[in-house]
């Protein structure tokens, strides 16, 4: 076992720290749904997932792999993250957690990119939606067309959030070539 974690691992050993059973959390990019079964099994039965997509394959193909594993305390919606705000019900507020991975569906139609301008959207919203203690976890992925730009803008909104109120951290395997993937971690302080 290395002693570094690729950075999607690093992201749900931190995730494992401030989220707990019966919380409420989000996976604001649906893809085949690796990241909704994973803090499902950390929200347990009395927790619930939200979950947004655009893509219809996305939404069926992640509600399947919740099946498979028997899981039922989820919501999903074909919908952009921007619109969060919209259909999360306040019973669920304030959030523990709100997970990003950008860029495609994996094994589907690649120009089909998360964008910019709804990312930074969906930022806006899921800082305001958070508890204290809670984190947003983004990766991303500036390798792929679009991605560059995209995750650029998710660094510098990130880096701008006032240190009173946030922490903010950057994790990426600094030598892996073309590009590599990194995470985003932001911590609501208060």
């Amino acid at each position: 076992m290395p002693a570094f974690s690729k950075p999607i691992h690093f992201a749900q050993q931190v995730l494992k720290n401030c989220i707990g059973t019966g919380d409420c959390v989000v996976d604001a990019t649906l893809g085949n749904g690796h990241d909704a079964l994973f803090l499902a099994n950390l929200v347990g039965e009395k927790g619930t997932v939200i979950g947004f997509d655009v893509q219809a394959a996305a939404v069926q193909s992640a509600t399947l792999r919740m099946q498979e594993h028997d899981v039922t305390q989820f919501n999903f919606y074909q919908l952009g993250h921007e619109k969060m705000a919209e259909v999360i019900p306040e019973e669920c507020l304030p959030l523990a957690a709100v997970m990003f991975n950008l860029g495609y569906l994996p094994n589907a139609d690649k120009s089909l990119i998360t964008k910019e301008y709804t990312t930074l959207m969906a930022l806006d919203v899921a800082q305001v939606l958070l508890k204290a203690g809670g984190v947003i976890s983004l990766m991303c992925y500036p390798g792929h067309e679009g991605g560059d730009t995209e995750s650029e803008a998710v660094s510098e909104w990130a880096a701008s959030l006032p240190r009173e109120g946030f922490r903010v951290a950057k994790y990426a395997l600094h030598n892996a070539p073309n590009n590599p993937p990194f995470l985003l971690l932001i911590e609501k302080l208060k």
